[in-house]
This record gives structure tokens, sequence and C-alpha cells, in this order.
């Protein structure tokens, strides 16, 4: 029985889930899957990119054969449904590993619809458990189990670091409606500065900020090997209270990717303490939960050299995780046996 999979056209690297999607793809790879659909490719011309998708769901068709198992990577943008069938008509089975719920996200789509698609696969691997619990509440009645963090794979090493005043670190896109929270935090900070990587354009005023040290758009291999600062901040919505809005209360249920892109760089992360990887993160020890970011200075100031060293030994053994594929390794293995015989 093989192990399968389907490549397609990704508009670049920049954007998280065509990271994630191409490390597992890479993961993949290493375990001998095969591809049956076409080479990946990169191309941003759309109509370029719907063709070469649809020419490798062509090709899937053809080669899929009885008894594989293919892992569907979700959401695919187009045809899901249409894979489904066709792989279960030619007897495979599918394993759908959940990148984005759109029924949460950008509420893209109804509850039902995306249940009644996810229902078409034979075993889901949740992106976490509190997804995995969220969905089996739903009524999704398949057989489930949960990845916990998204790969990041790279070969940069984190450099070490020395700083005389604690800093934190966001990275990724910046704008108001997401990350209006950041303008407050930059001029009520007292002990750490906010070192921030990105367009700094998408929040009107940051650079004057008195805590705050701007960077501009940084490669990620770069800011792996270069980052300046001792935690990366997972903190989405307008409210240095909590986690609000359609942004912020979706860290309940999905697991950023920027996650593992602070741990890949070496930063234990602070991140809001309802969010699904919170766990994760107070139990392997690899950063600190809050309720609100009004309980920062004082947990910051609570620190120890000797803890702050214990996180960064922790962090330094999950980044090795990270970077060799082993939690998609781990939640495929588990996701195997589900499957009927």
């Amino acid at each position: 029985m093989r192990l399968c999979y389907i490549s397609r056209n990704y508009y670049g690297l920049s954007g998280a889930g065509n990271k994630a999607k191409t490390d597992i793809e890479r993961t993949l790879q290493e375990l001998g899957a095969r591809n049956l659909g076409l080479r990946t490719t990169f191309y941003d011309n759309k109509v370029v990119a719907f063709v070469l998708n649809l020419v490798g769901i062509v090709k899937m068709m053809c080669c899929i054969r009885k008894g594989d198992r293919l892992v569907l990577q979700y959401p695919v943008k187009k045809y899901f449904s249409f894979i489904c069938r066709v792989a279960h008509w030619r007897k495979a089975q599918i394993i759908v590993i959940i990148h984005d719920l759109m029924s949460l996200h950008r509420k893209r789509v109804t509850l039902e619809t995306e249940l009644s698609r996810l229902s078409k696969g034979d075993v889901i691997i949740a992106s976490n458990e509190k997804m995995q619990q969220w969905l089996a509440q739903q009524g999704l009645q398949r057989p489930m189990t949960a990845l916990g963090l998204f790969d990041y794979r790279s070969e940069a090493v984190p450099n070490s670091r020395q700083t005389s005043r604690l800093s934190l670190v966001y990275a990724g896109a910046l704008v108001m409606r997401k990350n209006s929270y950041l303008l407050e935090l930059a001029h009520k900070a007292e002990h750490f500065d906010l070192h921030i990587y990105g367009n700094a354009d998408g929040l009107p005023g940051i650079e004057k900020a008195p805590h705050a040290v701007c960077y501009p758009f940084t490669p990620a291999d770069e800011f792996i090997r270069n980052a300046d600062g001792d935690f990366g901040l997972v903190w989405d919505g307008d409210s240095l209270e909590t986690c609000q809005g359609d942004f912020g209360e979706y860290l309940r249920y999905n697991s950023p990717h920027k996650v593992s892109f602070y741990l890949r760089a070496g930063l234990p992360v602070i991140i809001w303490r309802e969010a699904a990887v919170a766990t994760i993160i107070e139990q392997e020890g690899i950063g600190i939960t809050i309720a609100s970011i009004a309980e920062l200075e004082q947990r910051l100031q609570t620190l120890t050299t000797e803890d702050l060293e214990r996180m960064r030994q922790n962090v330094a053994r999950i980044s090795q995780r990270l970077a060799s594929g082993q939690y998609f390794r781990e939640a495929l293995a588990a996701a195997l046996p589900l499957l009927k015989k």
C-alpha cells in the first residue's frame, strides 16, 4: 500500500500556509510517499496556477490505485470533494490534515459545509487537540488525531543572543485591525522593548513609539539566524486585555505557524492562555502564557536568568523536532492505524 499526496502550485513561500504545506510535502517525500500530481511550482500567475493544479488533479485520477493512502492538506482551494470521490471510487483511503477551518477563520463557509467536506476523509489530523475536541463536539464522526505544532523545515541555525534589556519580537504583516494593540504596548512598556519585523506603515506611528525598534521585512532563514529578542509574541486582536475579534478568537482552535517560526528562531513564546497551543507551551516549558498583556510586566520581572536559560534549552530541543518534521511524522504514524483494514 502506497502513501501518496498531490503537490500543487504555490504562490511563493512568504505566506505561512504555503510554507507549512510544502514542509509537509518534504516530510512525505522523506517517508517515501509518491506525488500523484505534478511537481511543486511557485508561479504567481493565477491562470497558470489554475491550469497546473487542474492538470495535477487529472494526473492523480490516472495514477491513484486501490489501497493507496492519500494525504490531503485542507483546505484545498478547489476540488477537495471531487478528489475524495475519485479516491474512494478507486478504493483508496484519505487522511486529511487540517491547516485552517474556514468556518471559523473569517467565516468563509458555513460550519455545516465544512463538516460535510471533512467527513469525506477517512481519518482527520486536526491542527491540535482543542480543534480535535471542537470538531467532535460539532458532530464530525470520523477517527481523529492531532498534530500539535506545525513543523518548520529549515537548515538555518539560530545564533545565541544576549540582550541587556528584555525584548519581545513580533514578526509578520502589520495591520490595524489585527495589531493595533502593539501601538499601545510600545508606549506603555516599562521593562521591555518591542522589536517589530514587518512593514511599519501598517501601524502608523509605531516607529516613533518610545519602546519600539522596527526592522524591515526579513526573509525567514535570515530571521531564524539573526532575530534580535528574547521572546516571540503571539497575540491577535485590538485589545491588551484579551484576544478578541475573529483573529483573536481563532487562536482558541488553530496552531499558529508563527509559534513554530519563533521557536525555530530560538525564541520562547508568549501567548494568550486560552490559545489552543497554550497547553503545549506550558507542558514543554517553551514560553509564557498570559490572560492579558497587562500581566506581562510582572511576569517578565519575576523571571530569573535560570528561568530564561531553561526555556531557551527547551526551545532548542523543540526547534530540532520542528526542523526535522517530527510533529507531522508522529501525527501521521498515529493516523495510519485508524484507517479501516
